[in-house]
């Protein structure tokens, strides 16, 4: 049956999570087995709890996490037991177009693997995003992992896994954000406020942070905010302008909620794009003038995890935390035990949160 662990099991969408102990399969040629120390609570894992973007079910969501390599499959090279390592849902295969042209989030091949999940009874339980990281242990590619230094906290470390990668990459990749230039963040949560920092470490003249949440606004001040403007005001992208001057250069839209795409290009400037992070359900749609875009030069484009390249983007951000120049442990709102993770959820969607942690033993 394989190894017993105990996980956070979603039996049917949008009840609680049941923590039950589920039997993890030995590593097969090319699968690493990590024991995990911390995951994330991403929105979007919660949002496959709820049944947003359908899946198979029982299912373990969870994919933002940090453990140690604690099996190797044959043919694996490059780790060994005990290395501390990252774990993403980037399940790239290395030769497509995309991963080919450095795009591992888009990649357009990903690996099949064999269902490694199951109930004590033998029913199979899926792996959500493909990690299942809300419990114990996980069967991953090692693609899926990037290598830690020792001396990175695990509950820090896990969130370069997601939200960091997302957030600073949505600025430095997928936006391009340049030195000089002006950025709006929509929405200050956990990956909101990885944009604010990756403009900040993008030299942006202006960061202006929008949110309903005054707290929030100061929180996002911490993180390199240059101006705070509440979304509840009568004409926020007005507020916005006249900070500017302009509009901006670039706008991010860090939450998933349709309404909030279909006002975000008010805060554009001539010739400014506006970058997707946050995914709202399937089905849901926004609305917008195409005449205005095409007459601004305006663009629209889509970033999935900040379009990172693990080799490439994680090295250089554990040398940011080193530096003190990326806040990681000031991220974490919250640790709690898998024992406690439907409150973990519930912390997570009242919308107070940064990033609510499960800290295994």
């Amino acid at each position: 049956m394989g190894r017993p662990i105990r996980a956070a099991v979603c039996h049917a969408f949008g009840a609680p999570l049941s923590v039950e102990t589920v039997h993890l399969r030995a590593p097969g040629p090319g699968e690493v087995e990590v024991t995990l120390g911390a995951v994330a609570l991403c929105h979007s894992d919660i949002s496959y709890a709820e049944g947003a973007w359908g899946g198979a079910l029982p299912a373990i969501y969870g994919h933002e996490a940090a453990g140690h390599v604690s099996a190797l499959g044959p043919g694996v090279t490059g780790y060994s037991i005990g290395d501390p390592v990252l774990v993403t849902l980037l399940r790239s295969c290395g030769t497509c177009p995309s991963c080919s042209a450095a795009h591992p989030a888009t990649c357009e091949t990903p690996p099949d693997l064999p269902a490694p999940l199951h109930l004590p009874d033998g029913q199979a339980v899926a792996q959500g995003l493909a990690c299942g990281a809300f419990a114990e242990a996980v069967l991953v590619t090692p693609a899926q992992l990037a290598p830690l230094p020792a001396d990175i906290p695990l509950e820090a470390a896990c969130l370069l896994a997601c939200s960091v990668t997302t957030g600073v990459g949505a600025v430095v990749q997928s936006g391009q954000v340049r030195v000089g230039e002006t950025v709006v963040v929509i929405g200050a949560g956990g990956v909101g406020l990885n944009v604010i920092q990756g403009a900040r470490l993008a030299g942006a003249a202006r960061i202006i942070a929008v949110d309903l949440l005054p707290r929030k606004l100061d929180e996002a001040r911490d993180f390199g905010a240059t101006d705070v403007i509440l979304a509840s005001a009568e004409k926020p992208w007005a507020l916005a302008r006249a900070v500017t001057g302009r509009g901006a250069d670039a706008v991010f839209v860090t939450v998933g909620t349709t309404a909030v795409y279909d006002t975000a290009p008010r805060y554009l400037a001539r010739g400014g794009r506006l970058v997707m992070v946050g995914m709202p359900h399937s089905g849901e749609t926004a609305r917008y003038e195409p005449v205005i875009l095409a007459m601004c030069g305006q663009d629209l484009r889509g970033s999935m995890m900040g379009d990172t390249v693990l080799a490439r983007d994680i090295p250089w951000m554990v040398d940011l935390w080193r530096q003190g120049r990326l806040m990681l442990e000031p991220l974490i709102s919250g640790r709690w035990s898998l024992d406690q993770i439907n409150s973990a959820i519930a912390d997570t969607n009242s919308g107070q949160a940064r990033r609510n942690v499960i800290v295994f033993d």
